[in-house]
């Protein structure tokens, strides 16, 4: 009998850590190659903002993103030639926040190869996936400027393969 209640508290604890299903089903829709289509802001105006402290909206816009879940990495590419162009690589998490509102936070780290956390950089971008499709997907980020809020969306459309 304490074998029994043994494992099936072990059972309990082994599923209460696992992954939620929200976030695996999250990741198979990432799955693919993205188009980082158009930026926006919350409020009217053109800003100059720099994007993972690697260039302008203008740069970010166009590129594509791929993602591959099974080991958290992916690649983006800048093609705008008035900017610095080529690959990026990353590495992201998925972690839960709502699950009644489905949004969550999306942590998004750069890294110098493929695949791999690059142990010495300590530079990570959380942003808001708020939302996610088969077809489309918006990222945010909110910011304070001059002590109010402001934010801006990052609007993508999946690639067809």
């Amino acid at each position: 009998m304490k074998k029994l209640i043994l494992l099936a508290v072990m059972a309990l604890v082994v599923l209460a850590c696992g992954v939620p299903k929200t976030v695996i089903q999250s990741k198979k829709v990432m799955k693919g190659s993205w188009s980082l289509d158009t930026i926006n802001y919350d409020q009217p105006g053109k800003y100059n903002i720099s994007l993972l402290d690697d260039g302008s909206s203008d740069c970010f816009e166009g590129s594509t993103w791929r993602f591959i879940p099974n080991n958290n990495s992916g690649v983006y590419t800048i093609k705008n030639n008035d900017c610095l162009t080529g690959d990026r690589n990353f590495i992201f998490t998925i972690a839960e926040i709502d699950q009644a509102t489905s949004l969550y936070d999306f942590l998004l780290k750069p890294t110098v190869k493929q695949g791999s956390a690059n142990k010495a950089e300590k530079t990570g971008y959380r942003l808001r996936l708020s939302q996610l499709g088969e077809s489309s997907m918006q990222w945010q980020q909110t910011v304070m400027v001059d002590n109010k809020p402001f934010t801006f969306n990052m609007n993508f459309t999946k690639i067809e393969e």
